[in-house]
């Protein structure tokens, strides 16, 4: 079997490169092309595909601009994500941002004297993961140590998961949540006034998915009124966060500026998600992290 044809795009990167070439691929120009690896924008992508066209690796595990090209593209095109490639760094990222919270380490740096509080600890507490995928999975497998209940929400409530239609018992039942769903038409907002109000006034919450999931009016307002216990996010609406938000100056919030994963790791993780799919392509074998054109993601 000849080796399948990839073009790699906007530029031939060395590291996508080595790894369609390690898949066993070869890379050819866009018109001899029967799989795309993109490494770009959407706006960037071409308008019209060669008709050989079977399949396209995106960079990203978030999609959100991609949703209606995508649903526009014919049927016989397949579209796989990054979900699932960064989780370990991301993960790892949550965690942090969520001990910081708990343990108050942000308003201990932010502090010029010796002041000491009572601050709760993670350990015996529960931990509700809001959507349960490659990152949650990961959260989950680094949350093991730290003897905590964890709370896994997914759309479906597979494989002992809590449905998201459950999400007002778990508004009340959790100490903290990390939000890790997809961002999509029905999770904007997820977290709203009505959530923040359900929460418990030691509360923290972690958003290392998309600003969009978080009503950013309904937090500045939970936080100034000390509804909850904080919130530390690596992602924000809008996004940059501008200078002048109020965000920035709410003690009781940590921000980031979307650096879970790191561009160095980004770059080894793909190309490894690359060198997987296409040796699966290659295979005739059925790819890691398809797009469903219906759900968006």
């Amino acid at each position: 079997m000849p080796a399948p044809a990839i073009h790699i795009g906007p530029e031939p990167l060395a590291h996508l490169v080595e790894a369609v070439e390690d898949g066993g691929g070869r890379v050819v120009a866009l018109a001899e092309a029967e799989a795309i690896v993109w490494a770009g924008s959407e706006a960037d992508f071409p308008d019209e595909l060669p008709e050989r066209v079977r399949w396209v690796q995106l960079q990203s595990a978030g999609i959100e601009p991609w949703v209606e090209r995508i649903r526009a593209t014919p049927d016989g095109v397949q579209f796989t994500s990054a979900v699932g490639a960064y989780a370990t760094q991301v993960a790892e990222h949550a965690l942090a941002l969520l001990l910081a919270g708990v343990r108050g380490i942000a308003g201990y740096a932010r502090a010029k004297t010796w002041d000491r509080h009572d601050d709760p600890v993670l350990d015996g507490s529960t931990v509700a993961i809001v959507g349960a995928g490659g990152i949650g999975r990961e959260l989950i497998r680094l949350l093991e140590p730290h003897d905590v209940k964890v709370l896994a929400v997914t759309r479906s409530g597979r494989d002992g998961t809590i449905p998201v239609d459950r999400l007002d018992e778990v508004w009340e039942a959790a100490d903290h949540f990390v939000i890790a769903a997809p961002a999509t038409d029905g999770t904007r907002h997820l977290v709203g006034a009505d959530a923040l109000a359900r929460m418990k006034p030691h509360t923290w919450i972690v958003n290392i998915a998309r600003g969009s999931l978080i009503d950013p009016d309904a937090l500045v307002e939970a936080l100034r009124a000390e509804r909850i216990g904080g919130a530390a996010l690596d992602v924000t609406e809008p996004e940059p966060l501008p200078d002048d938000h109020p965000l920035w100056d709410e003690p009781r919030a940590l921000i980031t500026p979307h650096v879970a994963n790191p561009q160095a790791t980004m770059d080894r993780d793909l190309a490894k998600r690359v060198r997987e799919n296409v040796r699966r392509f290659a295979a005739g074998n059925a790819l890691l992290a398809p797009v469903s054109r219906e759900s968006g993601y």
